[in-house]
């Protein structure tokens, strides 16, 4: 079988990013280019207060695989996320970070597997490079989804490559730092084939991450709550494999 070219588009979360803004856009075209993918991005400035948008405006002028998009008030790095796949032009769609924390082809690399399944979702192998106290919150975290939903998932917040396809099958969108966890386990639930894969995290640059405030964390409460009331007491029926995903192919495939 001849394997088509995968067109992916990087969604970048940016709100004041002014200083990493420019990294982090030019290691996702020079990822694209390192392993010849068909590749786009959408930065979507969330809101930003510094000149995060002026600098993406300059850079989507120089740049035609580039598009910028705004918010006029900060939605969340969900809210972002969302904004980015609706106006993706990719098969495939991953968030990468606008603090240029993760270099995007560490998880480029495993592009190729998109030929097999439908979702690589990446974990990092140096967990060194964070503080010892986000390394406990992490694992603490991921022990809690995992024994909540029956998983055994290594990391649920990474640079996740998805079918677009899928996520435009999903009724709820979250919109806080919980979104990456929220559309893994509505997948994964739904049995839909995956990959993970490691990765390397660099250290942030600049800045401080914005994910661990009393409101992020109430955000994520909340929607860790809204979860788990979506799978175990669901309101209606999910939706059947989308036809061109993997999953739908392999089982449809006889010998």
């Amino acid at each position: 079988m001849i394997e088509t070219a995968i067109k992916v588009t990087a969604v970048i979360p940016a709100l004041n990013e002014e200083k990493n803004i420019a990294g982090s856009v030019a290691r996702a075209l020079s990822g694209f280019n390192r392993y010849n993918l068909e590749g786009t991005i959408v930065v979507v400035n969330d809101g930003s207060t510094d000149s995060t948008a002026e600098l993406a405006a300059e850079l989507a002028k120089s740049d035609p695989r580039i598009t910028l998009v705004s918010h006029e008030t900060p939605r969340g790095i969900g809210g972002a996320f969302w904004t980015g796949t609706d106006n993706a032009q990719g098969d495939f769609v991953v968030m990468i970070p606008g603090d240029n924390e993760s270099d995007p082809w560490e998880i480029f690399r495993y592009s190729h597997l998109l030929h097999h399944v439908d979702i690589v979702n990446p974990f990092v192998f140096n967990r060194g490079m964070r503080p010892w106290y986000r390394e406990l919150l992490s694992r603490a975290y991921t022990l809690l989804i995992n024994t909540t939903f029956g998983l055994n998932l290594h990391y649920t917040n990474g640079t996740v490559l998805y079918r677009k396809s899928l996520l435009q099958t999903l009724r709820h969108r979250d919109n806080s730092f919980f979104y990456q966890t929220d559309i893994l386990i509505r997948l994964i639930r739904r049995q839909y084939l995956f990959a993970e894969v490691p990765y390397r995290l660099d250290l942030r640059r600049n800045g401080t991450t914005k994910a661990l405030s009393l409101k992020s964390l109430g955000c994520v409460a909340g929607g860790y709550l809204r979860l788990l009331r979506d799978l175990y007491f669901p309101a209606e029926p999910e939706p059947e494999f989308t036809r061109d995903s993997q999953t739908y192919a392999r089982r449809q495939f006889k010998t």
